[in-house]
């Protein structure tokens, strides 16, 4: 089993965004309200069967084939303590106007009212922004008591939503951690490859104005008295979410999150100099500029080109990327983490 190109795997949202995706791929725009590219998924949007699984190049759904020959995929730890379950879910994700404040439920949330193996800690890694000053928001900079963000949320008071979060102005390369619970939202401009745990739930603080339909869908028909039981209400440092300053620029292979993060996925940043040598395991590499080569030890190179989107199996064993090429690499929870 060799590393595969995925194709896209578009996904229509209630926001606008995709040009950026598309200009990243090479190819053409599949709509203004398809923002989201889902790659290498076996995960669905909420309340779909279907809508959000990747094929492989053959037609095979991803999430089918890595059920037959979970070992193939995810290498014999993983599987065994996961099956075909890759435990991850990588986006591309073009904002083309500013999200809604939103949060994402933990596990624990997740399992108790919706009955999911999953919650949805998440992370960004910025590839690009089309605004001068484009921005992210994440956590509360100071204490919320629950009347007022009961509030905040009954009033749809938008200015108090936004501004209740610490700023995090962004360039390309920069890596922003973003657990459960944290409520945050994504800039206008900002395009960024997105690990996350393999679910979608969102509750959108804020709904009026966003296209969504009605409070139940913003409250993943949980209603706002459960709902709001998933929001993390105590202040929180911006800088405990940021990668350090400089740090993707430290070698061919570089971790990108805190370690924190290693509890639900790993990202790295890969640029060959000359030679960008990778752990043995699953992956799925996003080439974000430039251009080379993948090589395994038993196959020829795979040609990598900015926009490719390469599925990497443990079967293909040990890989290197050459060439004058920046990708992430993005990876399952580290091995000791639990299942």
């Amino acid at each position: 089993m060799r590393p595969v190109v995925l194709p896209p795997n578009g996904i229509p949202r209630f926001y606008l965004g995709g040009p950026e995706i598309a200009a990243l791929r090479g190819t053409e725009p599949a709509g203004e309200r398809v923002p989201e590219d889902w790659v290498g998924s076996t995960t669905t949007v909420f309340d779909d069967d279907a809508l959000g699984l990747s094929r492989l190049p053959d037609g095979r759904l991803l999430r089918d084939a890595a059920a037959a020959d979970p070992v193939a995929f995810f290498g014999p730890d993983h599987a065994a303590r996961r099956g075909g379950d890759p435990a991850l879910l990588v986006k591309l994700l073009d904002a083309g106007e500013r999200l809604p404040v939103h949060v994402h439920p933990d596990d624990a949330f997740a399992r108790r009212t919706l009955g999911t193996a999953y919650g949805k800690t998440e992370a960004w890694i910025v590839v690009g922004t089309t605004k001068p000053h484009a921005s992210v928001a994440a956590g509360f900079r100071e204490d919320v008591d629950s009347e007022t963000l009961e509030r905040w949320v009954r009033e749809q008071d938008h200015d108090a939503l936004l501004e209740s979060l610490n700023p995090m102005p962004v360039t390309p390369g920069d890596a922003i951690f973003v657990p459960a619970g944290t409520a945050h939202a994504i800039g206008d401009g900002v395009l960024i490859v997105e690990l996350q745990q393999p679910t979608d739930l969102s509750v959108l603080l804020e709904w009026e104005g966003f296209g969504i339909a009605d409070e139940r869908e913003a409250t993943l028909g949980l209603g706002w008295d459960v709902a709001l039981g998933c929001v993390a209400r105590s202040a929180q440092d911006p800088g405990t979410l940021r990668a350090a300053p400089g740090a993707a620029e430290a070698g061919p292979v570089v971790s990108l999150l805190p370690p924190a993060a290693d509890l639900f996925f790993r990202a790295e940043r890969v640029a060959p100099d000359p030679v960008a040598e990778l752990e043995r395991g699953f992956a799925i590499l996003v080439a974000t500029d430039g251009a080379g080569a993948l090589h395994t030890d038993d196959d020829g190179p795979l040609p990598l080109r900015r926009g490719d989107t390469v599925l990497v199996p443990w079967a293909a064993g040990a890989c290197r990327v050459e060439g004058d090429l920046v990708a992430i690499a993005c990876r399952p929870p580290a091995p000791e983490a639990r299942a």
